[in-house]
C-alpha cells in the first residue's frame, strides 16, 4: 500500500513539473531588443581596439508548430577604431543602408524545446547577413534537461558541436530561473574551422601540453520566468573570450571579445510575414563560410568591374616596376590576386588573349594565376598549355608554383592528373617530374584537410608501379616511389612493401636505389600510422642480410615514428651484436644525438635513448668520420613554444672519404606546430670512382679470359654488384619532394661533349656580339611567399581570422656596353683580347620590396575590423660604373659613377594598427596606431605607478598607509621626477668616408608596449622602424671615384705622390742626445725594462729592428737556460724537448753588403743594410705597379690614396708603400719583403706618421728540426696601437680555448716578449709536428694529420712519373693518402681492414691476395709460394700485363708478360695505362691508382698492397674488402663468414685440376665428411663440411699438414647420401669441428 502511495505521489509531482525549455506562443509576437558587439585588442585598456557592433529589434512569432519567423527591426551596423574604451562606435551609415533589403527581410527557423533546427531564408539574403541571424538565433539554443540541474553535454551551436556546461538554479521568490551555460571551445567534438596554407604543418600534440596559442570560452546567461508550457527569456547575455598569442598565451596574448545581450521588451499581436519569396533551406544553426574564404584581410576592395580593375593594376605593376620595384608593388600584387579570385574563368581567358602578346603583361598574369589559389589556376595552365600558349620554362615555373599555393579539392587533384597522363608533359622529363611529384603533394594535401581521403586517388600510382616492376623500368619506379612518398596514403603501404626485400618477391630484381627510395616513401606515411611502419622498419633493420645503407635508411625511418622505449631498447640490443661498424656507428650516433633533444615531441624518445647508449659499449664513439654517423641538433623555448630542430645523416659503406648519402633537415616549431621546411639529399654512389679510375679499361679479351678462368677455380665464387657512377639529389619543402636529378655517365659525358665541341665557340661569339651591341634588360619577380590563414565564427555569427601573408617584388634594370679596340676578327681567340683597349659600361639597380602583414580581427567582403601588425621592407641600391681595360698599355681604370635620386637604399618599417572600413564608405576607413604617442606616456605613467610597492611609497610620503599601493596625485612632484617613463628609442649613426665624400646614416625608432608587460608579443606591437640613408658628405663636391691600374714602364708616369726620405729624419747622434735627455727627464727610465710603447719612441729607427733582435736573442737564451736549470722534474724536461724543437736554418746569406756582415751571416743585419741603403725605392727603380684609388673632385684637386708597388731585382726586394694623396698627410704604410735566399724571406711593415710609429717584422725560413724537414715563422715587433693589442689579446684566448678542444696541449710559459713563433716540423710524409709560441703561452700538436702525402721522400720520387701533369700529381697524393693497406711480415697477414692473422700458406699454390670483385676486374694480386726455395712470388694482373714479383740471388727481379726487366731499366712506365714499376728500396713497387692499385711492394722479407680509396668495399681476398669491417672480415668467396683465419686462407686459394698441372699445385678444395657420428636434435647424423677444405689431390700424399675449424652441415645417418651434393655450400652451419686441411702434397705416377 505504501509503495501504490509513492507511486501516485511521484507521478503527480511530475505531471505538475515545470518546463524550462523557452517557449514563444502561437499568434503573439515577441519583441526584445538586440544588441552585440566584437572587439579585438590587447586586454589593457588606454590602447587601440578595432570591433563592429550590430544593434537591432528583434522580432519573433510562431507560424506553425515547431516553425518561428525572425524579423530584424531598425538594424544598425557600427564599426570601431580607436582608444577603447575612451572612443565611440561610429555608425557604418552606408554600409546598414546597403544591407538594409536583406537584413530586414525576416528569416523562418524550426525551434522545438530550446533547439534550433533548420533554417529558411530567401535565395537574395547573403550567407554573410545570414550568419548574423545565426549569432542572434544562438542565444536561443538551450539543451534542457527536466531532471538535472547541473550537467555537460556536446552541443551544438554556431561555432560548431563544442563541450558546454550548464548550471540551472530556481529564485522562487522571484519566480525566476536562472540558468549558466559556459561552452569551452577548445574541446569540440565538430569544431568549425577552416585553414589555409596549414597543409604542410603538424601538429604537435606534445607541445600544447604545456602552453597553448589559441584559447577560447563563452558564457552566457539567462534570466526566465517560467510557464506553464515553457519558459520566457527575459534577458539573455553572452560573453565570448578568444586569446592569441604566437608565443604562448601564458605570456601575454591579444584578445577577440564578443558581446552579446538579448532584452525582452513587449508582446506585440501582429504577427511577422514572410515576404513574397520563395524560403529555401540554407542550413542549420552551424556557421557556414561565405566569400571570407576569397577575400583577404589586407585590402578591402570594391569590386564593381574585375575586368576592368584588373587591367588597371596590371598597368600600374607594369608600368612602375621597370627600372626600380615600386614601394607599394607587393600591395598592388596581392590586390591583384584578389581580383583574379573574384573574376569568372572566361574574363580571364579573355584578359591573356588581349594581353599574351605584350612580354610584361604576360609576365604579370602568369605570376598571378597561381596565387587564385582554387582550382581555376590549374585549369588554366593547362589549358593553355596544351594549347601552346605557354613556353617550357613559363609552364614549369606555372605549375610548380600552382600544385603548392591550390587548395586542393576533388576538382584540382582531377587536373592534376589529367596533367600528369598528358602525353605533352610525359614527353619532357622535367614537367613530367613536376608534375607526378605535384600530383602526390595534391593528395597529401587534400588527405591533411579532409578526414576521408580516398585510395581511390593513389590506385593509378599503385598500378603504374605493378607495370614499371614488371618491365623493369628503373627510373619509373624511382619517380612513382617518389610519389607516393608525398601522398602519403595508408593504402600504399602494401604496394610499396612489395618492393622491400623479405616482403616481395620482386624486390631481389631491383636495384639498391629503389630499394633505398622504397623506405624513403613510407616516411610521410608513418605520420598517420606509425604502428604500421614500425613493424616494417623494424623488420628491414633487424635482416642482417640487407646491404648496410638499407638499413640505415630504416632506422631514419624507424626514429622518425617517435618510437617507444622497447623499441629502443631492441635496437640498442641489436646494435651491441652487430657485425657492420657502419650500422651500429649510425644507431649508436643517432641515440647520442637524440639525448640532447630538447624538442617536446621527440622528449620520449630522448629519454628512450639516454637509456640505451648507457647500455651500449662507449667503444662506439671511437669509430672514425669513415664510419656512419647522424647528427641532431635543436634549441626548443618552452615559454615562448618556439625551436628549431637540425639534423644531418653521414652514411657510408665502406669506409670510404666520400660518403655514400648525406642528408640533412631542418625543422621549426611555432604556435604548437612543427613543420620540416627544408631537406636536402645527396647520393654520391660512383662519383669518386668516375672522377679517379681510368675513362674505361683496356678490352683485352685474353686478360678477361685469364681472369675469369682464375674466379671459377674459386669455390662458388660470387661477384660482388658493380656500382654504376651514378649521382642523385633530391629537394624537400616542408616534407613534400620538389625536385630531384639523377647524373650518371652518360649525361657526364654529354655534357663534356658540349662543353669541348664546336657550339660554345658559336655561342660565345654570339653572347660577345650582343655585349658589344649593347645589353639592357629588366626583370621583375613577385611573388606571394606566405598566405597562412585560420578562419572561424564567433558568437556573433560574424568569422574572426588569423592571418600571415608576404608577399615581395623584386626587380632589376640591368645596361652594359662594350666597346673593343681594335674589332675581333671573326674567328678569334681569347688570346686575341690580350692585344685590345676594352671599354665598359655599366649599370644595375637591383631593388627589393617585401609586405608582411599579420592580421586578428573580423574580414569579410562587407566589413573588416582587425588588428593588423604590418611591416614593409624596401632596399635598392644602384650602382654605375665605366671600366677601361688597356691590355697593350697595362692601364686599367675603373670609374664608379653616382646615382642621382637615391639616398634611401634600405627601409623597414612595422607598425601594429586597429583597422576599420567597410566597402560601402572605404574613404571612411578608420586607422588607429595600436600605441599612440601621448597614450604611452599617459599609460606608461599609470602602470609604473602602480607598481611602487606601499613601502617606498610610505616612506616618500609618510600620510599614506602602509597597505596603499597607488601613489595618490598629489604627490609630490620630485617623485614622479624619479619615476622613469618609458620613451620612444630613437637612434641615427652616421659614418662618413670623407675622402670619397660619401656618408652613410642609419636611423632606428621604436615604440612597443614591451613596458605593458615584458614578452615577445608586447615587444612586437607597436612601431619599429630602420632607416639606411647614403648621401654626399659634406664638403668639396665629388664628381666620381676612380680606381686606376698601371703595370709595366709607364706606373712611374701615374705616381702622383713621391715618396722620399724624409728631411727632417734625425741622424743617429741626435737621437743619441734625445735619448740621454730623456733619460734625465723622465726619472725611473731603464733601458729595456719598459714597455715597447715607451722604448720605441725613444730607440733609433734606423737601428731599432737590431736591437730589438738582439735583446729578443739574449731575452730567449736567458729565459731557456733559466728554465733548464730550475725544472727538478724529468717530466718537464721530456715536455720541454717536445714543444722546444731545435731549429737549424737552412738559410745562408746571398746579398753580402759590407766584409764585416758577410763574415757575420746575421740575417737580420742583412736585412737591415739592404733597407737601410734604400729605405725607399722610389730613389733607386721605377714602380712596377702604381694603383690609385681617388675621388674626382669638381675643383679638380687630389683626392684619395696611391698604392706604389716596387721591385728590385738585384737584392731580390718588394716594396709596398700606401699613401694619401693629400699633401699634408703623412700617414702611410710602408711594406718591405727581401728574399734573403731560397731558405728565407724576410718582411717589415711599418705604418703611421712617415711609417714611424709602429712596425711589425717577419721571418719566414726553411730548416731542420731534430732532423725533420721544417718551416718557421716569426712575428715580432715593437710597438703597436691599443685597439690591436686588445683584438690580439682575444683572438688568442679564442685559439686557446678552441685548441683545448681540438686536443692540443697547452703550457703557460714566459717566453719571448713581442714575438709570435710558429714552427712546422714534417714528422712524415703524412704528419706534422706543430709548435706555436706566443709570449705567455706555448702551445704543441705532434702528429697532425693529413688528408694528402706530402712531395717529399719516397713520394717526391713516385711523382716524377707525372712529370708536369699537375692535376696527376695532387690526384696521386690524395689517393695514397687514404689508400688502404694490406701487408705480410713472415706469416702474419695484416688486412686492409688491420686485422691480423696467420697465413698458412700451402706450397705452389696461388692464392688471391686482393682483386677487384666488380664485374670490371680491373686487377688481381696473387701470392704463392714456392716448393723448393720456400720463397714468396707475388703476380699482379693488371690492364693487359702480367706483372710477376720474384726472389733471384738475393735480389728481387721483376717480369712484364714474362719478359724479364733488369734493374737498371727501372722506372718501368706502361704505354698505355697510368702503370710504373719502379725500384723503392731493397724492393720493387709497382703504382696504378688509375686502377684501383695504389701500390703493390715486394721485397725479400715482405710484401705490401694498397688499394685505392674508392675501391673500398669493391675487393676481396686474402686482404679483405677494405670496407672497415672488421667483425665481417672472414669472408669466403662464396660470401660465407667463418670464423677461422685458416678456412678463410684456404678458401682463397686457386686449385689444380690435375697432379700434371705445370704449376705443381697437387691441391684442391672440397667438402669433407666429418670422421665420427655426432647427435643431432636426437638422433645419429653424418656431417659435411660446408666450408671447402684444403685437400691432395687423388694419387697424391699429404706431407704437411694443419687443422681448421670448419661449419657442418648433418644430416641422418640413415640418409641415402653418400657424397656431398653440389649445394652443400649453400647448407646451414649445425655444428663446428676441426678437419685436416693438407699444405704440400706429393703426387706417385699413377696419379690422375
Amino acid at each position: 500500500m505504501k509503495v501504490l502511495l509513492l507511486a501516485l505521489t511521484v507521478a503527480l509531482a511530475a505531471g505538475y513539473q515545470v518546463n524550462f525549455a523557452p517557449e514563444f506562443a502561437t499568434g503573439k509576437t515577441y519583441v526584445y531588443k538586440y544588441e552585440a558587439f566584437l572587439m579585438g585588442g590587447l586586454p589593457e585598456e588606454g590602447l587601440a581596439r578595432a570591433g563592429v557592433k550590430v544593434s537591432s529589434k528583434v522580432l519573433i512569432s510562431a507560424v506553425a508548430p515547431d516553425t518561428f519567423m525572425l524579423k530584424l527591426v531598425g538594424p544598425e551596423l557600427f564599426e570601431y577604431s580607436g582608444i577603447w574604451p575612451k572612443d565611440p562606435f561610429v555608425p557604418a551609415t552606408k554600409l546598414t543602408s546597403a544591407l538594409a533589403a536583406q537584413l530586414l527581410t525576416p528569416i523562418k527557423f524550426e525551434y522545438a524545446n530550446g533547439v534550433v533546427r533548420k533554417l529558411f531564408a530567401p535565395a537574395g539574403v547573403s550567407a554573410t547577413v545570414l550568419n548574423v541571424y545565426r549569432g542572434i538565433l544562438n542565444m536561443l539554443q538551450l539543451n534542457i534537461k527536466k531532471t538535472q540541474n547541473v550537467y555537460e553535454l556536446q552541443e551544438p551551436g554556431a561555432q560548431g558541436v563544442c563541450k558546454t556546461h550548464y548550471v540551472i538554479s530556481e529564485d522562487t521568490k522571484a519566480d525566476r530561473i536562472l540558468v549558466t551555460k559556459t561552452k569551452d571551445l577548445n574541446h569540440c567534438q565538430e569544431r568549425i574551422i577552416k585553414d589555409i596554407g596549414l597543409a604542410y604543418t603538424e601538429r604537435c600534440v606534445e607541445c600544447e601540453a604545456k602552453g597553448k596559442t589559441l584559447k577560447g570560452a563563452a558564457a552566457y546567461n539567462y534570466v526566465m520566468k517560467p510557464a506553464a508550457t515553457g519558459a520566457l527569456i527575459l534577458e539573455a547575455t553572452a560573453t565570448e573570450l578568444i586569446q592569441f598569442s604566437p608565443f604562448n598565451i601564458m605570456n601575454g596574448a591579444a584578445q577577440m571579445e564578443a558581446k552579446q545581450i538579448l532584452t525582452f521588451l513587449e508582446i506585440e499581436k501582429t504577427p511577422v510575414e514572410p515576404i513574397r519569396a520563395e524560403y529555401i533551406i540554407r542550413g542549420s544553426l552551424q556557421y557556414e563560410f561565405a566569400t571570407e574564404l576569397l577575400q583577404t584581410p589586407i585590402q578591402l576592395m570594391r569590386i564593381s568591374n574585375a575586368e576592368a580593375q584588373i587591367v588597371e593594376i596590371l598597368n600600374h605593376l607594369v608600368t612602375f616596376n621597370v627600372a626600380k620595384v615600386h614601394e607599394d608593388a607587393p600591395l598592388k600584387f596581392i590586390e591583384l590576386i584578389q581580383l583574379l579570385r573574384v573574376a569568372r574563368f572566361e574574363s580571364i581567358e579573355a584578359l591573356w588573349s588581349q594581353l599574351k602578346a605584350r612580354p610584361d603583361y604576360r609576365h604579370w598574369i602568369l605570376n598571378a594565376v597561381p596565387a587564385i589559389g582554387t582550382h581555376v589556376a590549374l585549369r588554366f595552365i593547362k589549358e593553355k598549355f596544351i594549347a601552346d600558349d605557354l613556353t617550357i620554362a613559363e609552364a614549369a615555373q606555372a605549375l610548380i608554383a600552382s600544385v603548392h599555393m591550390v587548395t586542393a579539392d576533388l576538382e584540382a587533384i582531377k587536373l592534376v592528373e589529367g596533367l600528369a597522363f598528358n602525353h605533352k608533359i610525359q614527353e619532357n622529363p622535367v614537367l613530367r617530374e613536376i608534375v607526378m611529384l605535384g600530383y602526390g603533394t595534391m593528395v597529401a594535401k587534400y588527405c591533411a584537410e579532409n578526414p576521408v581521403c580516398p585510395a581511390e586517388f593513389v590506385r593509378p600510382i599503385h598500378e603504374l608501379l605493378v607495370e614499371a616492376v614488371a618491365k623493369g623500368k628503373t627510373e619509373d619506379l624511382v619517380i612513382l616511389l617518389k610519389v607516393l612518398g608525398n601522398a602519403g596514403h595508408p593504402s600504399s603501404l602494401k604496394p610499396i612493401m612489395k618492393l622491400l626485400p623479405g616482403f616481395g618477391s620482386a624486390a631481389a630484381a631491383l636495384p639498391m636505389r629503389v630499394q633505398i627510395d622504397a623506405v624513403l616513401a613510407l616516411r610521410n606515411i608513418a605520420k598517420e600510422e606509425p604502428r604500421m611502419i614500425q613493424e616494417v622498419a623494424v623488420q628491414l633493420f633487424m635482416d642482417k642480410a640487407l646491404h648496410a645503407e638499407l638499413r640505415m635508411v630504416a632506422a631514419i625511418v624507424l626514429f622518425e615514428t617517435k618510437l617507444p622505449m622497447g623499441l629502443v631498447t631492441t635496437l640498442a640490443d641489436a646494435v651491441m651484436n652487430e657485425a657492420n661498424l657502419q650500422v651500429a656507428s649510425f644507431v649508436y650516433s643517432y641515440m647520442k644525438a637524440m639525448t640532447k633533444n630538447t624538442a617536446p615531441d621527440f622528449a620520449a624518445v630522448a629519454t628512450a635513448c639516454n637509456v640505451a647508449v648507457k647500455i651500449l659499449s662507449p667503444k662506439f664513439e671511437r669509430l672514425s668520420y669513415h664510419f656512419s654517423k647522424a647528427l641532431y641538433l635543436d634549441a626548443y623555448h618552452n615559454p615562448w613554444m618556439m625551436g628549431a630542430a637540425a639534423s644531418a645523416f653521414y652514411i657510408n659503406d665502406a669506409a670510404t672519404v666520400l660518403p655514400r648519402a648525406v642528408v640533412a633537415k631542418a625543422r621549426t616549431y611555432l604556435a604548437g606546430a612543427y613543420a620540416d621546411v627544408l631537406e636536402v639529399g645527396v647520393r654520391t654512389e660512383g662519383i669518386q670512382e668516375a672522377l679517379l679510375k681510368i675513362p674505361k679499361a683496356p678490352e683485352d679479351a685474353d686478360r678477361i679470359t685469364k681472369m675469369k678462368h682464375i674466379m671459377k677455380a674459386l669455390s662458388e665464387w660470387r661477384t660482388h654488384p658493380s656500382s654504376l657512377p651514378l649521382a642523385s639529389v633530391y629537394v624537400k619543402f616542408f616534407g613534400q619532394e620538389i625536385a630531384f636529378a639523377s647524373i650518371d655517365k652518360a649525361i657526364v659525358d654529354q655534357v663534356i661533349e658540349l662543353a669541348t665541341g664546336p657550339g660554345v665557340h658559336t655561342y660565345g661569339r654570339k653572347a660577345l656580339d650582343a655585349l658589344l651591341s649593347g645589353v639592357s634588360f629588366h626583370y621583375a619577380k613577385p611573388m606571394l611567399v606566405a598566405e597562412v590563414r585560420r578562419i572561424f565564427p564567433t558568437a556573433v555569427g560574424l568569422p574572426m581570422e588569423l592571418s600571415f601573408y608576404t608577399a615581395a617584388v623584386a626587380a632589376a634594370s640591368v645596361e652594359f656596353q662594350a666597346t673593343v679596340t681594335p674589332p675581333l676578327p671573326e674567328n678569334f681567340h681569347a688570346a686575341h683580347l690580350l692585344k685590345t683597349d676594352i671599354e665598359l659600361k655599366a649599370a644595375l639597380t637591383p631593388s627589393v620590396s617585401m609586405y608582411t602583414y599579420a592580421v586578428m580581427g573580423v574580414n569579410t567582403a562587407l566589413i573588416q575590423a582587425a588588428l593588423m601588425s604590418r611591416a614593409r621592407v624596401h632596399t635598392i641600391v644602384p650602382a654605375k660604373m665605366e671600366a677601361r681595360l688597356d691590355m697593350i698599355k697595362g692601364n686599367f681604370k675603373i670609374q664608379a659613377l653616382p646615382v642621382q635620386g637615391v639616398d634611401k637604399i634600405a627601409s623597414a618599417l612595422v607598425e601594429t594598427l586597429a583597422i576599420a572600413r567597410n566597402v560601402e564608405d572605404l574613404a571612411a576607413a578608420k586607422i588607429t596606431p595600436m600605441i599612440p604617442a601621448e597614450v604611452a606616456t599617459q599609460l606608461s605613467r599609470e602602470i609604473f605607478t602602480s607598481k611602487i610597492t606601499s613601502k617606498i611609497a610610505s616612506s616618500l610620503a609618510g600620510s599614506m598607509s602602509r597597505s596603499s599601493e597607488i601613489i595618490p596625485v598629489d604627490l609630490p612632484t620630485k617623485i614622479t621626477h624619479k619615476m622613469k617613463i618609458p620613451k620612444a628609442f630613437e637612434k641615427k649613426m652616421c659614418a662618413a668616408l670623407e675622402t670619397f665624400g660619401i656618408k652613410a646614416c642609419t636611423e632606428i625608432e621604436s615604440q612597443n608596449a614591451a613596458f605593458i608587460r615584458d614578452c615577445p608579443l608586447y615587444a612586437m606591437i607597436g612601431k619599429h622602424a630602420v632607416f639606411v640613408e647614403v648621401a654626399p658628405a659634406a664638403g668639396p663636391v665629388i664628381e666620381k671615384i676612380e680606381i686606376e691600374i698601371q703595370v709595366g714602364d709607364k706606373a712611374a708616369e701615374k705616381i702622383i705622390k713621391v715618396i722620399n726620405i724624409s728631411d727632417e729624419e734625425e741622424t743617429t747622434e741626435e737621437k743619441n742626445v734625445l735619448l740621454k735627455l730623456r733619460k734625465i727627464l723622465v726619472p725611473g727610465l731603464k733601458n729595456g725594462t719598459r714597455s715597447s710603447s715607451s722604448s720605441s719612441s725613444s730607440r733609433s729607427v734606423s737601428s731599432r729592428s737590431s736591437s730589438s733582435s738582439s735583446k729578443l736573442r739574449s731575452r730567449s737564451s736567458s729565459s731557456v737556460s733559466s728554465k733548464s736549470s730550475s725544472s727538478s722534474s724529468s717530466r718537464r724536461k721530456s715536455k720541454m724537448e717536445i714543444y722546444d724543437m731545435k731549429f737549424t736554418k737552412n738559410h745562408i746569406h746571398q746579398h753580402a753588403v759590407s766584409t764585416a756582415r758577410a763574415n757575420s751571416r746575421s740575417s737580420a743585419s742583412s736585412f737591415e743594410a739592404i733597407y737601410n741603403k734604400a729605405k725607399y725605392l722610389a730613389n733607386a727603380v721605377t714602380p712596377a705597379v702604381t694603383i690609385l684609388i681617388r675621388a674626382v673632385r669638381a675643383d679638380h684637386k687630389v683626392q684619395g690614396y696611391q698604392i706604389a708597388a716596387y721591385l728590385d731585382k738585384a737584392t731580390s726586394r718588394v716594396q709596398i708603400i700606401f699613401a694619401n694623396l693629400a699633401e699634408n698627410d703623412h700617414w702611410r704604410i710602408c711594406a718591405d719583403g727581401v728574399m734573403l735566399s731560397y731558405h728565407k724571406l724576410m718582411a717589415k711593415i711599418a705604418w703611421g706618421i712617415e711609417c714611424k710609429q709602429y712596425e711589425t717584422e717577419i721571418t719566414a725560413e726553411t730548416g731542420l728540426a731534430s732532423q725533420d724537414p721544417a718551416f718557421r715563422l716569426k712575428l715580432t715587433w715593437d710597438k703597436l696601437p691599443h685597439s690591436m693589442k686588445r683584438y690580439a689579446k682575444e683572438i688568442s684566448e679564442y685559439i686557446s680555448r678552441v685548441a683545448a678542444a681540438a686536443g692540443v696541449s697547452l703550457a703557460k710559459v714566459k717566453n719571448i716578449r713581442n714575438q709570435i713563433k710558429l714552427t712546422v716540423a714534417v714528422a712524415s710524409e703524412r704528419t706534422l709536428n706543430v709548435v706555436l709560441k706566443t709570449p705567455k703561452r706555448t702551445m704543441y700538436k705532434l702528429g697532425v694529420g693529413l688528408p694528402i702525402y706530402l712531395p717529399i721522400g719516397e713520394t717526391a720520387a713516385e711523382l716524377e712519373a707525372y712529370q708536369d701533369n699537375l692535376a696527376d700529381k695532387i690526384s696521386y697524393a690524395i689517393t695514397k693518402a687514404h689508400a688502404a693497406e694490406c701487408t705480410m711480415v713472415r706469416d702474419v697477414l695484416t688486412t686492409f681492414n688491420n686485422r691480423r692473422y696467420k697465413n698458412e700458406m700451402p706450397h705452389s699454390c696461388y692464392q688471391i691476395l686482393a682483386q677487384d670483385c666488380t664485374p670490371e676486374l680491373k686487377f688481381m694480386v696473387l701470392l704463392k709460394r714456392d716448393f723448393t726455395q720456400e720463397q714468396n712470388l707475388i703476380n699482379v694482373k693488371i690492364a693487359d700485363i702480367d706483372v710477376d714479383l720474384y726472389p733471384k740471388d738475393n735480389d728481387v727481379m721483376v717480369k712484364v708478360n714474362g719478359l724479364e726487366i733488369p734493374i737498371s731499366n727501372l722506372p718501368y712506365q706502361h704505354p698505355t695505362g697510368k702503370i710504373q714499376i719502379r725500384q723503392r728500396g731493397e724492393g720493387i713497387a709497382l703504382h696504378a691508382p688509375s686502377h684501383g692499385l695504389q701500390e703493390v711492394y715486394f721485397d725479400l722479407n715482405t710484401w705490401k698492397v694498397k688499394v685505392v680509396d674508392w675501391m673500398k668495399g669493391q675487393t676481396c681476398g686474402l686482404c679483405g674488402k677494405a670496407d672497415g669491417e672488421v667483425r665481417q672480415e672472414y669472408r669466403t668467396p662464396n660470401g660465407r663468414l667463418t670464423k677461422n683465419a685458416v678456412s678463410y686462407s684456404h678458401s682463397w686459394v686457386l686449385p689444380s685440376k690435375s697432379c700434371r698441372d705445370s704449376s705443381e699445385c697437387y691441391m684442391k678444395l672440397e667438402s669433407v665428411k666429418l670422421e665420427k657420428q655426432m647427435i643431432v636434435q636426437g638422433e645419429e647424423s653424418k656431417c659435411y663440411s660446408v666450408e671447402p677444405v684444403l685437400r691432395c689431390l687423388p694419387g697424391c700424399l699429404p706431407l704437411r699438414t694443419t687443422t681448421a675449424t670448419v661449419g657442418f652441415h648433418c644430416i641422418p645417418a640413415d640418409s641415402s647420401l653418400s657424397r656431398p651434393a653440389a649445394l652443400i655450400y649453400e647448407k646451414s652451419v649445425d655444428l663446428r669441428e676441426t678437419a685436416e686441411a693438407h699444405l704440400a702434397c706429393r703426387c706417385t705416377a699413377q696419379c690422375a
